[in-house]
């Protein structure tokens, strides 16, 4: 493959949060949020720079161990090599290790993004490499599929290789998230899961899981039997007792409740017309936050200012077709 070359102007990605599991759709399940973070790619002629704000502003590293820089990087080997130098701008509004998927965030942000810098990006790394690429660093395909795809998505694997199908939710579901001021590690609440369950609470898993596809597109009046889970929750609780908590009062008001991925943010599946009450369910503690459902997925959205194309790419004469050699 010969060596790449690249856009001269910046790419601006979007990418959603994301919710997984939904209750007993464990690594499989995922839902896009309307809530994103911006990331901004130029090439440049040497080094790298990192500028961010928002989320993680003062803990993030600015330099090659960063998640998406890392992500960046994986992703130009597999389009045919590095650029001389990167300049990214990351604007974070996805909470950190809440839940909510920030890691698949910056993933798809940095795969994405590379490929829009690269000329003839879509053409060596197509949709499902984005998917497998993005999988492989993240480690499961769950919510990198739902950033990557938007709406309701389904991921496995297939031989080794990660696989999505999206589907549309019901347009009168609102999510509401209550995101706790504390973190927990996605490593600590997955060390807390048993080797091995009950069959009868497989079965009952399995069988939500199913019924939860239905009630996320078509039949919501079915979200609170098809949202209960017995895989994974209850063991977490140790390491989020108010989170668990939570999602049981919320649940024995009539609302469809879940931790939200590892935890320890808890999302409830309300509509219009009870969003905002579900909001105040909650008490004190919590940041509670009504969201949109994301159609859309990780995006490439136009830079403002003279020049600017719709694929976000932008040269100083305007054309969009400014190159840099690999």
């Amino acid at each position: 493959m010969a060596g790449p070359a690249f856009r001269a102007a910046a790419v601006r990605v979007r990418v959603p949060a994301t919710s997984a599991n939904l209750g007993p759709g464990f690594d499989a399940l995922g839902l896009s949020l309307g809530l994103y973070d911006d990331v901004v790619v130029r090439v440049a002629d040497s080094g790298l720079h990192i500028d961010i704000a928002g989320e993680g502003a003062e803990t993030l590293p600015r330099d090659e161990s960063h998640l998406l820089v890392r992500s960046l990087r994986t992703a130009f080997d597999l389009l045919g090599g590095q650029p001389r130098g990167l300049e990214v701008v990351c604007a974070n509004r996805i909470p950190h290790g809440r839940g909510l998927g920030s890691s698949s965030a910056a993933i798809c942000a940095g795969i994405v993004a590379a490929r829009a810098v690269t000329i003839g990006g879509a053409e060596r790394l197509d949709d499902t490499a984005l998917l497998e690429l993005a999988t492989e660093i993240e480690g499961h395909p769950d919510n990198v599929a739902a950033c990557l795809l938007g709406g309701f998505t389904l991921a496995w694997t297939d031989a080794g290789a990660a696989r999505a199908i999206r589907m549309t939710p019901a347009e009168s579901i609102v999510p509401v998230v209550f995101v706790p001021s504390k973190p927990v590690l996605t490593e600590t609440a997955r060390g807390l899961l048993p080797r091995t369950v009950p069959h009868v609470d497989a079965a009952t898993n399995a069988g939500r899981a199913a019924l939860l596809v239905e009630a996320l597109t078509r039949r919501p009046e079915l979200l609170l039997p098809a949202t209960e889970d017995r895989l994974h929750q209850e063991y977490r609780s140790p390491a989020m007792p108010e989170s668990v908590a939570l999602v049981g009062r919320l649940r024995a008001d009539g609302v469809p409740a879940v931790i939200s991925g590892a935890g320890p943010t808890v999302l409830a599946l309300a509509d219009s017309s009870t969003a905002d009450k579900v909001a105040q369910l909650a008490g004190e503690g919590w940041a509670a936050n009504p969201l949109t459902l994301d159609a859309a997925g990780a995006s490439v959205l136009p830079l403002s200012g003279r020049g600017g194309h719709p694929d976000g790419t932008r040269t100083p004469d305007g054309t969009g077709e400014g190159r840099i050699p690999g």
